[in-house]
């Protein structure tokens, strides 16, 4: 899959252990607009998706994510590679860790749509919804609203996401 950008904080020594933890998320474009979870509590967008688990597949975590998160379920068939963006930062969690999260990005179609979420509890507190939206509200609620401190990077890497989209004609 092509890398589409790096966001690399800096903020680490390089001999610092690693703590990788790998994503997938999936694109969905409609009459130009794309598929986006809102976050109602910290007010930005982001493409549905999550962490690979169990040693899933990225077809199975991307089937998983979608379901859990937006409540559809996709074509496995449309299923098409768009890109990776790679996320590299000091943790916020473990000390001396570098938090390295490879974001594999997937275009594809619904088969159906019954809205019917299974949200982690923090999805929940967050009041996580779908809502198609063009490219360039997402970006400017990600890029000029107040986010509460909340984790900026991913809210900047999805709208350099967004953009990657539009440049490729995509949306």
């Amino acid at each position: 899959m092509r890398r589409l950008f790096i966001m690399d904080q800096k903020d680490y020594d390089n001999v610092w252990k690693r703590f990788k933890r790998p994503s997938v998320r999936g694109i969905i474009i409609r009459n130009k607009r794309v598929a986006m979870v809102y976050s109602s509590k910290f007010d930005y967008y982001k493409c549905p998706g999550g962490g690979i688990e169990n040693n899933e597949s990225h077809i199975e975590t991307l089937k998983r994510e979608m379901a859990e998160e937006i409540g559809v379920t996709i074509s496995e068939a449309s299923v098409t590679e768009y890109g990776s963006a790679l996320r590299l930062q000091k943790s916020l969690y473990e000390p001396y860790t570098i938090f390295e999260q490879e974001n594999y990005y997937y275009l594809c179609e619904t088969i159906s749509e019954d809205g019917q979420q299974t949200l982690d509890d923090y999805e929940a507190d967050e009041g996580f919804r779908l809502e198609y939206v063009t490219p360039e509200h997402a970006i400017e609620v990600n890029r000029t609203h107040c986010h509460s401190g909340y984790d900026e990077h991913m809210i900047e890497r999805e709208s350099l996401i967004l953009e990657s989209l539009v440049k490729d004609g995509l949306i």
